[in-house]
Formats: C-alpha cells, sequence, structure tokens
C-alpha cells in the first residue's frame, strides 16, 4: 500500500480529480491547468492496455505497482532525489480511451514534470501502435 493510497483510484466511475496545486495533471479534470487529453486507441481494449503495459514497462524509473481490470497504478520516481508520482489509469472499453492521472506526493509545484510525462507515454504508446507486429 503506498502512502498516498487513500487518494488514488477510481471512484464513481473517475478517477480523483487533482488537488489545487499545480502538480497534477489528469484527463478526467475540466480545469485547463489540470487537463490532458486521454490516450485514444482503436480496436481491442485488452490489446491496448497490453500496448500500455509494455509502454510503461519500459519507462525509466517507473514501477507498476496496481493493476486490477482496467485499472493500472504506477510509481514513477525523480532521478535525484526520488521524490515519487503517481501515474493512473482506467480503461473505457465503450469510449475506447484511456484514462491518465500523475501527480506528485509531495511539494506544490512539479515544473511541469507530470505533463511531460503524459506526452512521452501518449508518444509511446501512438508509435507502439505503429509498429509492424513482430
Amino acid at each position: 500500500m503506498t502512502k498516498n493510497s487513500a487518494n488514488l483510484g477510481v471512484v464513481g466511475g473517475k478517477l480523483r480529480p487533482c488537488p489545487d496545486t499545480p502538480n497534477c495533471v489528469c484527463s478526467m479534470d475540466p480545469a485547463a491547468a489540470h487537463h490532458v487529453e486521454p490516450l485514444a486507441f482503436p480496436g481491442d481494449p485488452d490489446e491496448a492496455l497490453t500496448r500500455l503495459k509494455a509502454v510503461l514497462a519500459n519507462q525509466t524509473r517507473t514501477r507498476l505497482v496496481t493493476e486490477e481490470a482496467d485499472y493500472l497504478h504506477a510509481e514513477c520516481s525523480s532521478l535525484i532525489f526520488r521524490f515519487v508520482d503517481d501515474l493512473e489509469f482506467s480503461l473505457d472499453r465503450l469510449a475506447k480511451k484511456i484514462h491518465v492521472r500523475s501527480a506528485s506526493r509531495a511539494g506544490k509545484y512539479d515544473f511541469g514534470v507530470n505533463r511531460r510525462r503524459v506526452e512521452a507515454i501518449r508518444r509511446a504508446f501512438e508509435a507502439h501502435s505503429a509498429a509492424p507486429a513482430a
């Protein structure tokens, strides 16, 4: 169980909203300062989730800690100070989207780290889908 586990997970079909601090992004948050687009995918939702797990496995200092039906939680550690950020994904099978939330556990500012992380994962997820099957 993580230190911040009470603030994680899906509640009422949604990832938890971001706090009022500028160190969180979430595809389900309507506030422009926190909003990022979810990951979109064509095809089979299970294949998309498998692809996402493969992308996460290739992210540096990222460890998958919870895998439930249609939900993933990973912890991401910073290089120097080893601060931990929580990265969550919730699969929406009908809409063919994977909602995402990335939030720092400590401090108030993240200097854009969470947004850059989500966008890097998006690029890798899209590139992985475009790669030819082996």
